[in-house]
C-alpha cells in the first residue's frame, strides 16, 4: 500500500531522529548515493539523521558528520555495536541488498535486525524473480523482522508479495527519489545529438546493444554520438579489471565508429551530472536484467526531463507507461535502433516525452520522497504508543 500523507507530528520541541544502516560516501555505489540523498531529504524535513556505514574493512574513512559508526562485515561485535547505535534513534532505516552485508547472501544483517528495539523500516532494493532457496529465506526473514518493508515500484511490491512469504500489510511503496533541476534546460537542436548512458559500468549494462545501433544512425543529417559516462563498478574492477569497458571500446573500433562512441570515467557531483543529463537528446538504458524493479538512473533521467529509451525491465515498463519514453524488448536490437531513430528524428515526439517526464518529476523530488518516509515513521511510532 502507499503511505498516506498524514500530518507530520513528533515529540514537542524535538525533531524526529533517524538512524540509517547502509553503504555511504566515499563508497562509490548506488546505495551510498541513495542514502546520502535520502538523509539530505530527511534533514530538509527537519529530521535528524545518523548513518551507520557498512564497510568491508580497509576502505576510505567517511568524513561526513552524519556518520555515527560503522558496521564491519564479518565482525559479530560490530553487528552488536551497530544495533546499539541504531537503537538510540527513534526509527531505524535499513537498506537491503544481498551483496551489501557479510555472510551468505548478506545474512549477517539478520542478527542486526534481531537486535533492534526501535521501529525498523527495511528498504528492499532487489526482489529477484528466481532467488535461490537461501536468498528467498534471507528476504523472508528480513521482512519478518522488520516493522515495515518499503519497495519503490508497484512491480516490486507485486513480486515481493507474490513470490515470497511476506505479510502484504507490512509492505509500503515509496518512489525512488531524484534531484530536481532548478530550471529546465534542453539541448540546442543545431548541435549533434548525444545519446547518454551513465552509472557504474560493468557486464549487464547492455552498452554493447547501443554500440551496435550507432552505425544504423550515421545516415541522419546530424549523426549522434553515444556517451557512456561512469566508472567501472568497484566490485567488477576488483574481480575483472576494466575488461568490459575495453571490450566495448574494441567493439566500437571494429565497427569503425570510435569517433562516435565516447567513454568518460570522470567523477561528477549532483549538479554536474544533472547538467550532463540535460545536455543529452535521449537517455538510453539498455540493461540486460529482466529483474530490475528499481533504477535510480531512470528516475534521474525523468527528473531531468529527458526522453528515455530502455529495455523492458520492470521499473522502466512502469515509469514510462504514460509516455515519458519508449520501452523495447531485450532481445530486439532492431527495435532499439528504431526507437533511438524515432526520438532523434521526430522532435515533436521527443518534446512530448520530455514534457511527460517533466510532469512526473516533481513527485520524485527527494524532499517529497523523504517526507513519505517521515510520515511512515510517525505512523509506526503512533502504532507503538497505541499498544502501550
Amino acid at each position: 500500500m502507499r503511505v498516506p500523507n498524514l500530518p507530520i507530528e513528533g515529540p514537542p520541541g524535538r525533531a524526529r531522529n533517524f538512524g540509517i544502516l547502509s553503504s555511504y560516501p566515499p563508497t562509490a555505489c548506488g546505495l551510498a548515493t541513495f542514502t546520502a540523498a535520502l538523509a539530505s531529504g530527511l534533514a530538509a524535513n527537519d529530521a535528524e539523521v545518523g548513518i551507520v556505514r557498512v564497510v568491508d574493512g580497509g576502505g576510505r574513512a567517511a568524513t561526513d558528520e552524519r556518520v555515527i559508526g560503522e558496521l564491519v562485515n564479518g565482525s559479530p561485535r560490530s553487528v552488536l555495536a551497530s544495533a546499539d547505535l541504531l537503537n538510540q534513534c527513534d526509527v531505524a532505516i535499513v537498506q537491503h541488498e544481498y551483496g551489501l552485508y557479510g555472510g551468505t547472501d548478506g545474512d549477517e544483517v539478520l542478527d542486526l535486525l534481531g537486535g533492534l528495539h526501535v521501529p525498523s523500516i527495511v528498504i528492499a532494493h532487489t526482489i529477484l524473480t528466481n532467488p535461490t532457496p537461501h536468498q528467498r529465506s534471507v528476504l523472508n526473514e528480513v521482512a519478518a523482522l522488520a516493522e515495515r518493508v518499503v519497495v519503490m515500484t508497484e512491480a516490486a511490491r507485486a513480486r515481493l508479495c507474490g513470490g515470497f512469504d511476506v505479510d502484504a500489510s507490512k509492505v509500503d511503496t515509496i518512489a525512488h527519489g531524484a534531484a530536481i533541476p532548478a530550471r529546465r534546460v534542453v539541448p540546442d537542436p543545431r548541435d549533434a545529438p548525444t545519446m547518454l548512458t551513465w552509472g557504474l559500468i560493468g557486464p549487464g549494462k547492455g552498452i554493447e546493444r547501443v554500440i551496435e545501433a550507432v552505425p544504423t544512425l550515421r545516415d541522419l543529417p546530424l549523426p549522434p554520438r553515444y556517451l557512456v559516462a561512469g566508472r567501472t563498478h568497484p566490485k567488477v574492477l576488483a574481480a575483472q579489471g576494466d575488461s568490459y569497458r575495453r571490450a566495448r571500446m574494441e567493439q566500437a573500433q571494429n565497427l569503425g565508429i570510435s569517433s562516435s562512441v565516447v567513454f568518460d570515467a570522470d567523477y561528477r557531483d549532483v549538479s554536474s551530472l544533472t547538467a550532463l543529463i540535460q545536455s543529452s537528446s535521449v537517455v538510453v538504458l539498455p540493461y540486460d536484467s529482466k529483474d530490475q524493479v528499481t533504477s535510480g538512473v531512470l528516475v534521474d533521467a525523468i527528473a531531468a526531463g529527458r526522453p528515455v529509451v530502455a529495455t523492458a525491465f520492470p521499473h522502466a515498463v512502469e515509469l514510462l507507461a504514460t509516455g515519458a519514453g519508449i520501452v523495447v524488448e531485450h532481445d530486439d536490437p532492431d527495435a532499439l535502433a528504431r526507437a533511438l531513430r524515432r526520438v532523434l528524428t521526430r522532435p515533436d515526439q521527443a518534446a512530448a516525452m520530455a514534457a511527460e517526464a517533466s510532469r512526473i518529476a516533481p513527485s520524485l523530488g527527494w524532499p517529497v520522497v523523504a517526507g513519505e518516509y517521515l510520515h511512515l515513521a510517525n505512523r509506526l511510532l503512533a502504532e507503538r504508543l497505541a499498544l502501550v
